[in-house]
């Protein structure tokens, strides 16, 4: 595959980024990588693990000579963090990004392009519920998808060339509209990660007694459901936050489902439950064959924590 780039610039220096800078070490498809983030302990740590070459906590110096940025940073910080480097952008830079939330990030960072036939929204879907630069590992994105969500205005040149990044890493690349990818990802991640958050704060809410038993007997359905639930709190505050449209409608749809089971069970209707059970199966089954399930990888650096 014919990609390669002299100098990668980081914005955020944690599990995605990290993973993807590693990945394209690994390959040798990269010059040099720059690393910036908010705390100079971070930069020194990515530095040290081998992710980035070099690091700063100034984040245009950060992407000066840079041919492609890529933004990792919380939803919420990318528009301040794109005002703070869009004066060291070289001219032909290409700006990218990797957050599940995709409209929004569109309306932080456009205003703050000087030319956005360079920028090329993106998503790879993937990760752990594992964050920062200790987290990272080089084959995350292996047999993994990659969405894409160019503007009108991007220049297919631009997204071809980060199409070709991504597919360089091991992902399988699609393309679709913002609103689109936010309402896709509304079911298929973020309420997921909603109702886990909610399991485990019900676990909090019990009585002591109660909760050191939920914690002696977990059985596998909830430690691998709630998995989820160590997610990092601040990106995902972010993503609720800035994915509140999809996110509502797909919670009421939710909710409504989850009151019909309710119904169900009350009133003993097996036949109703046995339906539901039973093509909800062919759909996990469904995802299992798209190459969709979670598996844990051997390189994942935090494999053997909980």
């Amino acid at each position: 595959m014919d990609f390669h780039v002299d100098r990668l610039a980081l914005i955020g220096t944690g599990l995605i980024n990290g993973s993807l800078a590693l990945a394209l070490k690994k390959r040798g498809l990269v010059g040099e990588v720059v690393g910036a983030a908010r705390r100079e302990a971070t930069v020194a740590r990515a530095v040290e693990l081998g992710i980035c070459d070099r690091g700063t906590t100034d984040l245009a110096a950060a992407v000066e000579g840079a041919d492609i940025v890529v933004i990792g940073t919380p939803s919420g910080a990318a528009g301040r963090v794109a005002e703070a480097f869009a004066p060291g952008l070289a001219p032909k830079a290409i700006v990218t990004d990797v957050g599940s939330v995709k409209a929004s990030i569109v309306t932080q960072v456009a205003p703050h392009l000087p030319d956005l036939t360079r920028f090329v929204p993106g998503h790879p879907v993937a990760g752990t519920e594992h964050s920062g630069p200790d987290a990272a590992f080089a084959t995350l994105f292996e047999h993994r998808r990659c969405i894409l969500t160019p503007l009108p205005e991007t220049d297919p040149l631009a997204t071809a060339r980060v199409r070709l990044m991504w597919q360089a890493v091991g992902s399988a690349v699609d393309e679709m509209t913002p609103e689109h990818h936010d309402r896709v990802l509304a079911i298929t991640s973020h309420l997921p990660h909603l109702i886990a958050y909610t399991i485990v704060g019900t676990v909090d809410d019990l009585e002591e007694q109660a909760q050191s038993e939920v914690f002696k007997y977990a059985a596998g359905g909830f430690t691998d459901f709630t998995r989820i639930a160590a997610s990092d709190p601040v990106m995902w505050r972010d993503i609720f936050l800035n994915n509140k449209p999809a996110v509502l409608e797909m919670l009421g749809r939710f909710t409504e489902d989850l009151i019909a089971l309710q119904r169900a069970i009350r009133w003993d209707q097996g036949e109703t439950l046995e339906d539901i059970f039973t093509r909800t199966r062919a759909i996990r089954r469904g995802v299992v064959a798209a190459g969709q399930a979670y598996v844990r990888q051997p390189e994942d650096p935090l494999a053997t924590k909980p």
